[in-house]
């Protein structure tokens, strides 16, 4: 789809978790606010991952390469080089499967990272821009830890304390304003 500002043709594409689908609060409203700024939205629906995944690397390792396998398969139709801009929405293990993709690809993408995991920053983004989310409660990834990296990556890091995984802190009022300040940021970062 072409942004009428620019002519530019945009597309956004959206790498869910292993739990948290594209139908979730922050996929579900990211693509909406992308198409609604004039991005095509791609849809990335991996599956098919092993039980019990926390805490196993092995597991993890499994689920990363899975995802990224279908990843590849769902994307190999995408002709990249009509796209003057593109914008890879991802949630935790899918921060890796994009940023390792765009990477492998070649391509120059500003990346939303929901609730990134490590591993994530192992793969260079010198060619890309980032902006990253992440709560304090979540049990993936040490805050600190996280700070340090990006930090080092010049990536802007919005935290919000006590949320866990999703970003949620079990109390709807909090959730949905969280919700909002997180769209309100990525919307800056994709115009």
């Amino acid at each position: 789809m072409a942004d009428h500002k620019t002519g530019r043709n945009r597309i956004a594409v959206l790498f869910p978790g292993i739990g948290y689908t594209c139908d979730k609060p922050l996929l579900y409203y990211s693509a909406k606010l992308a198409a609604e700024r004039g991005y095509e939205v791609v849809r990335v629906p991996y599956g098919g991952f092993p039980q019990n995944v926390k805490g196993d690397p092995v597991k993890m390792y499994q689920c990363f390469l899975t995802a990224r396998e279908q990843a590849e398969d769902l994307l190999a139709q995408v002709r990249w080089e009509e796209y003057g801009e593109v914008v890879f929405f991802s949630k935790s293990v899918g921060t890796t499967v994009a940023v390792s993709y765009a990477c492998e690809h070649g391509l120059r993408v500003r990346h939303v990272l929901y609730t990134p995991l490590l591993e994530t920053f192992r793969f260079p983004m010198e060619d890309s821009r980032a902006i990253a989310f992440h709560g304090t409660a979540d049990p993936w990834v040490v805050t600190a830890e996280l700070e340090q990296i990006c930090a080092q990556k010049e990536i802007p890091l919005h935290i919000t304390k006590k949320a866990n995984h999703s970003l949620e802190r079990g109390d709807v009022d909090k959730d949905l304003k969280t919700l909002r300040s997180v769209m309100e940021e990525v919307e800056t970062f994709i115009i």
